[in-house]
């Protein structure tokens, strides 16, 4: 990394060290190599927040298995599909730029950070049936899950996923997998690109790094950077800030006094998992498998039994269980964030959202407070035959959703991800989770889009952009015709070969 002293003007700050602004760090530099770029992260490591590995699901969320994307039947009593059209497209987009990292040498060992694994919905009893029956209509219908499989026949599922059957009696069941999903390292992944990053001329990242003030000047913003280590502050002028400091990122848009976050509030999500390292039973289940939400769980809570490769290990995952908290982040965060995130402008959104969301807040208290036995009764219903001696429960990190005045006078918490970007486009910052780090390039080029016009107009970035991401510009979604979707097919298994996901 380059000395401090060369950088006291910068062109572009990235708060956070995740996997946004790992991907929007990364992409910038590409498509305009003179940027000068700083990183700060407040941890004493890089990626341990919401893109830790073992703070997520590292699905690659494509919208195959993941039935809370296609929650509603329309008129026609048919399963709405297009939103997991739009989250596999823009998937795509994502792997597509990995893959050029990868093939580029930006990045090394693809293994590393994403891995093949099939992705599959389970589901129980005869109403849930009929809608994973009614979902694989709709969506075998589309290019993109051509390959999905349906299936009822107890034995076929058994091969799938043998764990699913192993003690299960009675009631109907239905599954449908694709063999084309992901297990994605988003920790790591980060890291990989920071990395990078750091070695590029005029960049560097800074852990142990503090944002203690933004104001704004004539030429951008004035940051206060403490080093928590050396017990030092210094300045720096940014022309454009990224923040996506996940659960810090609210804190820091209301120091920075921007009017566009007015209203705006946060709500904090705890969350843990079951963790089973016994060999003999992660070796029989090779699958991501995602089942129907409870009750009043947030769509973020939907319980799933994963296959995960993490530290050079596979291991089995099941959760996620909610919790209540007033953190807004799992390492250094305080019980004192939610209330200190309180404003006049934001007050009467969190009342009514409050008010209106009590049950929801009753099921993080029960969730919390749940027995080791009532877990495992949950788990079973995926795993009939799990025995506790074989889990261990651990801490899955904090989510923290974007609370907007709209919701608050529609009395509903806001789950997704949102951008909130400022009206001179000097500042853009990453509020709430699901399922933004899959579908990150997309966001971060809507960012780039946005925030640096100039980019747009020039042609040798639009070249660059088109080398890296083949499809930003084509609408994949409405692909049909046999031509389209050979195009399609060869791009998708391009990308896939470069990140060695193709057997």
């Amino acid at each position: 990394m380059r000395p401090d002293s060369e950088f006291e003007t910068i062109d572009v700050a990235l708060i956070g060290s995740g996997v946004m602004s790992a991907n929007l760090g990364a992409l910038l530099k590409c498509l305009d190599p003179n940027l000068k770029i700083e990183l700060y992260e407040v941890t004493d490591q890089l990626s341990q927040e919401s893109s830790n590995g073992w703070n997520n699901a590292g699905t690659g969320h494509a919208g195959i298995c993941e039935l809370s994307y296609t929650p509603d039947r329309g008129t026609d009593g048919e399963v709405e599909v297009s939103k997991a059209v739009e989250i596999f497209e823009h998937f795509e987009q994502t792997k597509q730029f990995w893959a050029y990292a990868v093939r580029t040498g930006m990045i090394d060992n693809p293994a590393d950070f994403i891995n093949s694994v099939p992705h599959i919905s389970f589901v129980y009893g005869q109403k849930q049936v009929d809608f994973l029956k009614s979902r694989f209509d709709g969506m075998v219908a589309h290019p993109f899950f051509s390959e999905m499989e349906y299936s009822e026949d107890r034995e076929k599922i058994r091969e799938w996923a043998p764990l699913l059957m192993e003690g299960r009696e009675g009631m109907p069941v239905a599954a449908t997998r694709m063999k084309a999903g992901t297990d994605v390292n988003f920790g790591e992944l980060s890291r990989k690109l920071i990395h990078w990053l750091g070695e590029q001329e005029g960049c560097s990242f800074h852990s142990s790094n503090r944002i203690t003030d933004l104001n704004r000047s004539a030429d951008g913003w004035e940051l206060t950077v403490q080093d928590l280590k050396a017990g030092t502050t210094r300045q720096r002028l940014a022309k454009f800030v990224f923040i996506g400091a996940g659960g810090g990122s609210l804190p820091l848009l209301q120091k920075a006094g921007v009017p566009e976050i007015n209203g705006y509030g946060a709500f904090p999500i705890g969350g843990q998992w079951l963790i089973c390292d016994d060999p003999e039973i992660v070796k029989k289940h090779e699958a991501k498998v995602y089942g129907l939400s409870p009750g009043a769980a947030p769509t973020m809570a939907v319980p799933h039994l994963d296959s995960r490769w993490l530290e050079g290990k596979k291991t089995l995952l099941f959760g996620p269980y909610a919790a209540w908290t007033t953190k807004f982040l799992h390492r250094g965060g305080s019980f004192l964030d939610l209330p200190g995130s309180i404003k006049l402008h934001n007050i009467l959104t969190l009342i009514k959202v409050g008010i209106s969301n009590i049950p929801l807040v009753s099921y993080l208290i029960q969730q919390g407070l749940q027995s080791m036995k009532t877990r495992m009764n949950e788990l079973r219903n995926f795993y009939p035959d799990a025995q506790v001696k074989d889990w261990k429960l651990i801490d899955a990190g904090i989510r923290v959703q974007a609370i907007k005045k709209e919701d608050g006078d529609a009395g509903i918490v806001h789950f997704g991800t949102e951008v909130v970007t400022t009206e001179d486009k000097s500042i853009s910052a990453l509020l709430g989770a699901s399922p933004g780090a899959s579908v990150c390039v997309n966001i971060v080029l809507e960012v780039i889009q946005e925030c640096f016009p100039q980019l747009s107009k020039n042609e040798k970035a639009k070249q660059k952009l088109k080398e890296m991401i083949p499809t930003h510009d084509i609408e994949l979604s409405a692909i049909r015709t046999a031509i389209e979707i050979e195009k399609y097919n060869n791009w998708s298994q391009s990308a896939e070969l470069n990140l060695g996901l193709l057997k």
